[in-house]
């Protein structure tokens, strides 16, 4: 058995709040490694937090300006020297594009760095796909995501989005929520079959429990028709009775679907309720209208209706919720009139994985970091198509 078989079948067989210290063992044993940090992200994207058990105990570095920061923000490795020789080799740990954190390795001077760096970035691979299974068994990870406590209202979102980010050949989406440690309402999903990739944006009305119980049921009914092999504008019809059923019209829900075929870049779109889209296509930037209809769990017996679109190769789509674009600044104009779509083309050589961070930052200086009165969830499609796909 090789070396990378045997530290797989190590991680695989480990418990899972061992992870970590199999990773070390073999840094240690098998690179000679002096220096061992495993960190993760915290949900709100500022800090890469020790992953020891007392994350929110230990000295967090921030995502913007460290050495650690640099290999997360450009998914690739970074390399400091050390005080008394020898160098530390930050490396991000991302699964599927989903960015989870970093690993930092201090090697000795003797240590050809460049040359294990393949060999690092496996192992990374590796312990990041474990990291992900043994969240189902284990909170040790989940508390090295915090920075300060969650709200249980957040608690109860957080617990149903699918991650930040995913990337396959024909697209690259990513997504984010403010305030990450209070959110109450907003909430997103997507997935990704071998035909479709849907994608969702929530916003529950009301505030703290209510508001996450009343997204939870929405998003929950929405996965539930979608496994059930319905077409878009049934999913949101079945969600729309589930609420109702609940509810009987004393809280809805504003969703937006879409449905992106993966062989064409036709899109399918239900727009029920408060989310926006912005597409941007070469230089240029407009907002895709669609027919207002009516939010989940407002009536009985809702009919929703489809609408069609088309991505071409090389097209951005930015979702915001109406936290987002109804956010005043300090004279007074939302944000969403013409700071947005000023700002987007200036975002077009991040990932679609990093936009959303980007965007939440720029309302935040917009808004002279005064505090939200609504959750901001911001979600970005990049589109790529298949090999041979028309531009």
């Amino acid at each position: 058995m090789d070396r990378f078989a045997a530290f797989q079948q190590a991680l695989r067989t480990a418990p899972p709040h061992a992870l970590a210290q199999i990773a070390i063992a073999e840094l240690r044993e098998g690179y000679g490694a002096d220096l061992v940090e495993l960190r993760m992200v915290d949900y709100g994207v500022k800090s890469l937090q020790l992953v020891d058990g007392y994350a929110a105990k230990t000295e967090p570095v921030s995502v913007h300006d460290s050495p650690q920061g640099r290999a997360f923000g450009s998914q690739e490795p970074f390399v400091t020297q050390q005080p008394g020789g020898g160098v530390v080799v930050h490396l991000p740990i991302t699964v599927r594009g989903d960015r989870l954190g970093t690993l930092s390795v201090g090697l000795p001077a003797s240590t050809d760095a460049n040359g294990m760096l393949p060999a690092l970035r496996k192992l990374c691979e590796m312990l990041g796909h474990e990291i992900l299974v043994a969240e189902r068994d284990t909170d040790l990870f989940v508390l090295a995501r915090r920075a300060s406590r969650l709200t249980l209202a957040a608690e109860m979102q957080w617990q149903l989005l699918p991650g930040r980010s995913c990337v396959r050949e024909e697209f690259e989406v990513g997504a984010h929520l403010e305030p990450a440690y209070s959110i109450h309402g907003d909430s997103f999903d997507w997935e990704a079959s071998e035909r479709f990739l849907t994608l969702s944006v929530t916003n529950g009305m009301g505030e703290g429990i209510e508001a996450a119980l009343l997204t939870g049921l929405a998003a929950n009914a929405l996965r539930n028709a979608r496994r059930a092999g319905l077409d878009l504008a049934g999913q949101a019809t079945l969600a729309d009775q589930a609420v109702f059923a609940q509810y009987q019209g004393s809280a809805y829900v504003s969703v937006l679907l879409l449905r992106i075929e993966l062989t064409t870049g036709r899109v399918e779109a239900v727009d029920a309720g408060s989310p926006k889209v912005w597409r941007v296509r070469g230089r240029t930037v407009e907002e895709l209208s669609f027919d207002h209809q009516l939010p989940l769990g407002m009536f009985e017996d809702t009919v929703y209706t489809e609408e069609h679109f088309t991505v071409r190769p090389g097209d951005r789509l930015l979702i915001g919720s109406d936290g987002v674009y109804s956010t005043p600044g300090r004279g007074g104009e939302t944000y969403g009139e013409r700071a947005l779509k000023r700002s987007l083309p200036g975002h077009r050589l991040l990932p679609a994985g990093q936009v959303p961070v980007a965007v939440l930052r720029e309302l935040a200086a917009y808004r002279d970091e005064a505090p939200l009165h609504d959750d901001a969830l911001v979600m970005c499609v990049d589109w790529h198509g298949r090999p041979g796909t028309p531009v």
